[in-house]
Parts: structure tokens; sequence; C-alpha cells
């Protein structure tokens, strides 16, 4: 009896050690499928985000070509070369690129343009930071911070000039008649060198980009601060006058604009009229600064006190002698004046500061100023300044908005002209994108996640 009950005792033990392997082996295996089952859903949604990545990557890999070969700037078209800002046409090419089953929405999305061309001129900075050797010329920057006041001063010289020859025009002798007339004939025409050609080309204001017709993004990105400080200015301005085209140095065949640099400090329609209103900005300054070193030449204002007698008493106006004096030296620095802008349209350079040996024109001189004998032309002062410096200080000047702006009318309008991509816009022209996805794992499971991708 005994023997049984062992036995008996023993084949419980043996059952309930079976049942326990058992629930063992259920939830083992319970949880190797549900391992495995996890697996496949986290392979899957990494396969998704890499489907996802890699169109973005493809996307981003079709940049506008000539914008980056002539400009150093990433983007890519996002209307194809159709001319037309879908955004289904970003959505269809994501897809092409291998996003099967994944459902896609652009949350954020910056252009070229937005914020007052914000992305454009982080690109610009970042490449010309990449640079060596750049000069940041802060004797310019420093200049550039009294070159309104001067130039105030250079337009009350002007006025001043006019104002005195009107009130003494019936006193004055017939020797002032050339350069007088020379004056109200135009300035461009004065002091353009004789062997310049002018441009007649010209565009419509009211198609450009910084007249306010664009397309805009959405949503928000990180955005470099202080483009506009000092370094920032001159390090775009710098990019400015390396990439763009002017008077003196044209750039470019076909483009629809050849002073560019001009069009940007002025704005307007043609050649010509952006020519002829950075000329006036150049002369003014020209004219105040060659006034302030006159009136401190004694030997100068000693000359043109004797011609003054010497005039008055021919004229039998003895009277008019100190009123003679005065429009003389104005005329004088008038003349200087033209003497200094045709050495710079020549591609001389013009002295900032007047020495004795860097003035340029003889006070017998003046009077040839726009006659049949003018045939004089600017001297090349060694310490002077270039036309494009003189550029530079204006650029400077300009808002950083409005300097942006009309960089990018210059590069959608060449790339369209100098290129023959007539449908190619700036504004829909992306640099950053962020889009939401929702892609489904198997039926019942979906997985949403986001994704960004952009020119840095």
């Amino acid at each position: 009896m005994k023997s049984n009950r062992e036995r008996e005792k023993k084949r419980t033990v043996r059952g309930e050690i079976t049942a326990f392997l058992s629930l063992v082996f259920v939830l083992l295996v319970s949880f190797i499928l549900a391992l495995t089952e996890s697996s496949m859903i986290q392979t899957s949604k990494n396969q998704k985000r890499m489907d996802v990545d890699r169109a973005l990557y493809s996307v981003f890999g079709e940049y506008q070509k000539d914008l980056l070969e002539d400009y150093d700037i990433f983007a890519f078209d996002m209307s194809y070369g159709s001319g037309q800002f879908e955004e289904d046409l970003l959505l269809n090419r994501m897809a092409y690129y291998g996003n099967p089953g994944i459902e896609q929405e652009i949350t954020d999305l910056q252009l070229l343009t937005d914020n007052g061309g914000q992305a454009f001129r982080e690109q610009v900075l970042a490449y010309m930071e990449s640079k060596d050797g750049i000069d940041l010329i802060q004797n310019l920057v420093g200049l550039s911070e009294k070159w309104e006041e001067q130039e105030i001063k250079g337009e009350a010289v002007s006025e001043e000039i006019d104002q005195l020859i009107g009130q003494n025009e019936e006193i004055l002798p017939e020797e002032f008649d050339g350069i007088t007339e020379a004056k109200k004939s135009g300035l461009l025409s004065l002091v353009l060198p004789k062997t310049f050609i002018l441009s007649s080309k010209s565009i419509n204001p009211a198609e450009m980009l910084s007249a306010g017709n664009k397309e805009s993004g959405w949503g928000s990105f990180p955005q470099r601060s202080n483009t506009g400080g000092v370094k920032g200015k001159v390090l775009y301005e710098q990019y400015i006058l390396e990439t763009f085209g002017s008077a003196t140095e044209p750039h470019g065949k076909n483009r629809n604009l050849d002073y560019e640099i001009e069009y940007m400090i002025s704005g307007k329609s043609s050649d010509e009229e952006n020519l002829r209103s950075v000329v006036r900005q150049l002369f003014c300054f020209r004219l105040a600064m060659n006034y302030v070193y006159l009136l401190s030449d004694a030997k100068k204002q000693g000359e043109a006190g004797a011609l003054a007698l010497a005039l008055a008493a021919v004229a039998l106006h003895p009277e008019a002698a100190e009123g003679l004096k005065q429009i003389l030296l104005l005329l004088w620095c008038f003349g200087e004046s033209v003497m200094d802008l045709r050495a710079l349209l020549s591609g001389k350079r013009a002295a900032l500061m007047k020495s004795e040996e860097t003035w340029q024109l003889s006070l017998e001189s003046v009077f040839r100023i726009g006659s049949g004998e003018d045939g004089m032309e600017g001297m090349d002062a060694e310490d002077g300044m270039t036309y494009m410096q003189y550029l530079q200080i204006l650029l400077f000047m300009k808002g950083e908005e409005e300097l942006t702006m009309r960089t990018l009318d210059r590069i959608e309008q060449n790339i369209r002209f100098e290129k023959g991509h007539s449908h190619f816009h700036a504004d829909q022209c992306v640099t950053k994108l962020k889009v939401k996805s929702t892609a489904e794992i198997r039926t019942g499971i979906t997985y949403s996640f986001p994704a960004y991708f952009g020119y840095s």
C-alpha cells in the first residue's frame, strides 16, 4: 500500500510540473511572438521613414542648376519648369521617388523669397564666409556713414550755383555761357566719356519680385541672426560686386539690364535711368568733397578772386567781383566733379580727399566744359577709389530687404533671359521643407511621423 501511494504521489508531482512547463512555454511563445510583432512593426516604421527620407533627398537633389552654377545658391523649382505654384506637383514628385502607401501633408515650406529673401541672404553669407581673402574694407564702411551728409551738402552747392547764376545772369561775361549751358543740358551727357556707349535696355518694374507680386511659404524655420550687421552687409555687397554687372564692368550675355548694380541701388526701369540716378548721387558727393578742399586752398581762392576782378572790370561791373568769385569757385567745383565722374566711368580712380597733386582742372579749363573744345578726361589718382568702390558705399546705405529683393529681381530675370528658362520664378524655389507622413503598417495600424530637409 505504501508503495502505491508513493507512486501516485510521484505521478501527481509530474503532472504539476508538466502543467507549469506548459504555462511557461505558452508565455514564452507569446513573448517571442510579441517581440516578433513589435520588431516587424518597428521595422516597417523604419522602412517608411527611410522611404520618406529617400524621397526628400531625391527631391532636394533636383536643385536648379543655373541658380547654383551662376549664383552659388541651392534651391529647387517647385513648379518643375511649369511656372505653376501647386503643392500637388511636389507631393507627386515625392510619391514618384518611392512613397507607396504613404499620405503626406506639407506642414512647413520655406521659399527663397520668404521674409524679405531671408533664406537667400543666409546662403549668400554662408558662401562668402567660406571664401578666403575677403577684405571687410572698414574704411568704406565708415565713409558710408558720412555719405548722406555729404550728398545733402552737394545738393546744396548745386542749388547755390543755380541760384547765383540766376541772380547775376545779366552781368555774367560771355565766358560763362559754355559752362552754364552745359550744366543745363544734363549731367549724364556731360560726365560720360566719349567712348562710352550708353545702354538702352529696360524692364517693366511691375513684373519684378520687389514690386510685391510673389508667392509665400508657410510655417517657421530657424533663422540666422544679424544678417544685416556690418560684417554681413559688407560680405553681401561683396557678393553683389563679384556676381553682377555695372556700367564699367558688364557681366553675362543677353541680360535685360546691363547696369545691374545701379539697378539695385536705384530701382529704376532702364539702364539709363539707373545710371543717371547713381551718377547724380556720386556727383553730389564729389561736389561737396571738392568744395571743402577748394575753400581750404588759398592759392586757388586767389586765382578765382583775381579772375573775378578782371571779368567784373571788363563787364564794367566792379561791384560784382565778389559775387563772380563765388560763382567761379562753385563752377570750378562743378567742373572738377565732372572730371571725377569721367575718370570713374572710364575705369580710373578718383581721389577721395583732394590735394594739390590730385586736383585736375585749371580755372581756365572750366570754361571749356561742355563746349566743342572739351576733350578733357579725368586723371587716374594713384590712391583713389574706383567706380565699383563708390558703388559699394551706395549699396551699404540701402536697406537689407530692399537690396535683397532687388538682387533676386536680377537673378530671376537673368535665368529667364540669359538661360532661356522663361517660366522660372525665384518665389517658387524651395529651400526648406517639413512634411507630415501617415503610413499604413498593416490593417488597422497606421504610423504618423514628421520629416524635415533643407539646404544649409
